[in-house]
């Protein structure tokens, strides 16, 4: 078969499929470690990876030997049967983390409903809570999720907009402020408070420090779950193991995706004690594809490398460099740089009618590929196995690409 041009799969693309994202212009097909190719070749690093699904680099050979050997073995089984893998995975993932167990999904947004769930359960049946009466806390600015019950405790309009009824039983509450946390827990019937350690989709929005320690600390003293989505921040992206890490907070139930298979194949977790975590009794949650043989050894595969390769050390060598380079670049464009690890942003001001997607095509043009998020930021999360050449480099890209806007 002839490979079709990228403007020729652009339109493929827009005629067939739904338009329920707007791509920059670059159609790839190829990637390996901190870079990926377009169809006609050309060749760009990779600073989205994919939200921070592909910590571990595209295609990390690992990862890829772990999918080929499990794919000629058992793929799928459903929960209706034991299976060689799941208690092995089961295993490793309640030693590496921390928790009693763990409760494996498929994407992020399903973890995160099955930890409102878990934390509905645990407050009927131990805090004790009247039925249909818990609440949960949320943070203004939050992403978890497209689901109708995730959208519904979303105060994006976008993410929003027209999809009601809503799902209730949520509270919004401003980030980043635990004295109007400690308010809304004391109005009462509060099973839990679900945080992101940091914003990601907000535009990487860092919390003060200390905050997520007194988050622990409001929870622990008025016997509320304090739930972390770390599905983004998580699996060393932000220079730690967990983002929670850089405080020593340990939540109450812990949620991962997106890298815990390092971009292969779709793998969640949910973690927790068992006074939490058994909560859920057979018949009242699950998934036909959750903890499934591949998804168990890909995850494993993906958890190594993280650990023998010390990523979460290369993410914080790497990040601290990237962010020191964003800031010897003096342009009128460029008005703010943040970030921990290899999770970072910068804020643009637009000007001349040059806004964040302009400067995210111009990027592309020189090679290198982010893309704005929340208006006029720009998220810059590279795969953690970047070298310091590497970064080198992308640094003199980013100077480049302001010194031609």
């Amino acid at each position: 078969m002839t490979q079709l041009s990228s403007s020729e799969l652009m339109e493929l693309e827009q005629r067939y499929g739904a338009h329920n994202y707007h791509p920059l212009p670059v159609v790839l097909d190829k990637g390996k470690g901190a870079k990926v190719w377009d169809v006609e070749g050309r060749e760009y690093y990779d600073f989205l990876s994919a939200y921070s699904a592909v910590n571990q680099g595209h295609c990390h050979p690992k990862i890829v030997q772990a999918v080929a050997e499990q794919a000629e073995r058992l793929t799928l089984t459903s929960r209706a049967f034991y299976s060689s893998s799941l208690g092995v995975f089961e295993k490793y993932m309640t030693e590496y983390f921390g928790f009693d167990k763990v409760l494996a999904m498929n994407t992020g947004a399903e973890a995160v409903e099955t930890a409102i769930k878990l934390c509905r359960k645990w407050a009927y049946q131990k805090k004790g809570i009247e039925s249909h009466k818990a609440r949960i806390l949320v943070c203004d600015g939050n992403f978890h999720g497209r689901t109708t019950t995730i959208i519904s405790f979303s105060n994006d309009d976008e993410a929003r907009a027209d999809y009601g009824p809503y799902t209730p039983g949520f509270t919004g509450i401003p980030y980043n402020d635990l004295a109007a946390m400690e308010k809304a827990i004391q109005a009462g019937d509060v099973a839990g408070v679900l945080v992101e350690p940091i914003q990601g989709e907000a535009g990487v929005i860092i919390p003060d420090d200390g905050f997520l320690t007194g988050v622990r600390e409001l929870c622990t003293k008025h016997n509320v779950l304090m739930m972390a989505d770390e599905v983004q921040t998580g699996i060393a992206r932000t220079g730690k193991l967990l983002a929670v890490n850089h405080e020593g907070v340990r939540p109450d139930v812990l949620i991962l995706g997106k890298a815990l298979s390092g971009g292969v194949y779709p793998v969640s977790a949910v973690l927790a004690d068992d006074d939490i975590m058994l909560c859920i009794r057979p018949g009242q949650h699950g998934s036909t594809y959750g903890g499934n043989p591949m998804a168990c050894k890909v995850a494993m595969a993906a958890l190594d490398i993280i650990r023998d390769e010390e990523l979460a050390h290369n993410a914080d060598v790497r990040g601290k460099a990237l962010r020191a380079g964003l800031r010897e670049i003096d342009h009128p464009l460029l008005k703010t740089v943040r970030g921990r690890g290899l999770l970072n942003a910068i804020d643009i001001e637009p000007a001349n009618g040059i806004d964040a997607w302009e400067v995210c095509v111009k990027l592309a043009e020189n090679g290198l590929l982010a893309k704005p998020t929340h208006e006029h930021t720009i998220r810059f999360s590279p795969p953690l196995v970047m070298t310091a050449e590497q970064i080198q480099e992308c640094i003199g890209i980013l100077k480049k690409t302001f010194a031609e806007l």
